[in-house]
């Protein structure tokens, strides 16, 4: 295989300019566009929590949350996959593409047809039957962006990225603001999600296709001449080698949707509508880590993970304390800000505020948590990492099971608080004794040193 040029590996600058100014650029873009999601995000559940009655809202929170946590299911790990051989094989990585789009198109029928008999199981409530069966649209279009974020990630084209994530969501406010104006019902709401879902995956095929077709170039790889010779990867190799993604994803998204879902089961359409906003606060929190590590430095850090021991230091020593510190300043913002979800939500929402302070001391662990996370993810102990994740949704499930029965949507916060916590806790004994392993941790001045020049630390 002809050598690679890798034009953003931390030794050397990229285009020779400053690379603390690049990285904040693209930081920046992705960050603004959070910022729109969690805006829109937001304004969509107050709309919607005040324009439908609480059992109908409450019946669509449920819903919506089944297809976000499904939706992982159907892309099969495919999209973290995608860029961990980017990263370590360049262009030649293209011979998995065919082999787990298959494997994705399999995901989605099954989930289609689940869906289909899921909603037949509401039928003598035609509400539940219908707003189910149209939201599974919603299910495919995440698992078009959650690709999509692979390749411009892998492509470099953060403002494209950043664009393509913002947009359904602005698409989802306006549906609202439609469907509130001229005094709709949610089987009103579930289509205009729908329509923008479907327009989501046409805008995803458009962006997909140079990709496919190998006309895009890949960030921090040159072009080799045999890319396209090399045999395709056999399809279960490719269901073994994302099976550890899949599975952690499902985890992860069982911290964020799972809640909602029980308390809709044990609690009723009510307690699920007065979890669900301060759910949706949370997950938006939840984006600042996954656009740092998901979508900006995942790809490098898979790269770094192959030769270059000193950035991986560099990402803990500054990353996991970093994130720590953020999330404190976020958990505090979102507490303090949520004693005004009572008047934003209207009467039946009361314990909106409560439950929304419970869930904010989870957001540091998060944050935390993630950093490290990241580190196993790329440093070759992939299957570590989604055991530990597996362990943190065996305390989530137990914590559900006894904590919502007894203490109702509070119970069911607090489980969420406990299973972070744990979680965390785990993520960075992991790194401490694998990752860091008895490394002298890199200093301020080697961080400005990469940061503005590129260069190896000095040791």
């Amino acid at each position: 295989m002809a050598a690679e040029q890798r034009t953003d590996d931390p030794e050397r600058p990229a285009g020779g300019g400053n690379r603390l100014t690049r990285m904040l650029l693209q930081l920046g873009m992705l960050g603004l566009s959070q910022v729109g999601v969690t805006l829109a995000a937001f304004g969509t559940q107050v709309l919607l929590a005040r324009s439908l009655p609480q059992a109908d809202f409450g019946t669509f929170s449920a819903a919506l949350a089944a297809m976000s946590l499904a939706a992982p299911l159907v892309v099969f790990g495919v999209s973290e996959l995608w860029l961990q051989r980017f990263g370590r094989e360049g262009v030649r990585a293209r011979r998995w593409l065919r082999p787990s789009l298959r494997l994705v198109g399999a995901g989605t029928a099954v989930a289609v047809a689940v869906t289909g008999v899921w909603s037949v199981a509401e039928w003598p409530d035609t509400t539940a039957a219908s707003v189910r069966a149209l939201l599974v649209s919603v299910l495919v279009a995440q698992a078009g962006l959650m690709l999509v974020a692979s390749v411009q990630q892998l492509g470099g084209d953060y403002r494209g990225l950043s664009l393509l994530q913002v947009a359904p969501h602005l698409g989802r406010l306006g549906v609202v603001l439609a469907v509130g104006m001229a005094g709709l019902s949610v089987v009103a709401v579930a289509l205009g999600y729908a329509v923008v879902a479907v327009l989501t995956v046409a805008a995803c095929v458009v962006v997909m296709r140079p990709f496919l077709s190998g006309a895009m170039p890949l960030e921090g790889h040159a072009a080799t001449d045999d890319d396209r010779t090399v045999a395709e990867v056999p399809t279960k190799r490719v269901a073994a080698a994302a099976t550890p993604f899949v599975l952690g994803n499902v985890f992860y998204l069982m911290g964020i949707y799972l809640g909602t879902i029980v308390a809709a089961e044990a609690l009723g359409p009510e307690a699920a509508a007065v979890l669900s906003v301060p759910m949706a606060v949370l997950t938006a929190a939840y984006l600042v880590p996954r656009v740092v590590y998901q979508q900006y430095f995942l790809a490098k850090l898979h790269r770094w993970s192959h030769g270059d021991r000193d950035a991986m230091l560099l990402a803990y020593r500054f990353g996991v304390p970093g994130m720590v510190a953020l999330g404190l300043l976020v958990a505090g913002v979102v507490g303090l800000g949520g004693q005004a979800l009572p008047r934003l939500l209207g009467p039946g929402y009361g314990e909106a505020a409560v439950v929304l302070a419970l869930l904010a001391v989870a957001i540091p662990f998060r944050f935390g948590g993630a950093a490290a996370a990241a580190l196993l993810t790329s440093g070759g102990l992939l299957r570590r990492k989604v055991i530990l994740q597996g362990m943190g949704a065996l305390v989530l499930v137990a914590g559900l099971a006894v904590a919502t029965p007894l203490w109702g949507v509070r119970g069911t916060a607090l489980a969420t608080v406990v299973a972070e916590v744990v979680l965390a806790v785990l993520f960075w004994v992991a790194v401490r004794r694998t990752v860091v392993a008895g490394a002298t941790l890199p200093s301020w001045h080697d961080l400005r040193q990469r940061l503005t020049r590129g260069g190896p630390r000095e040791s």
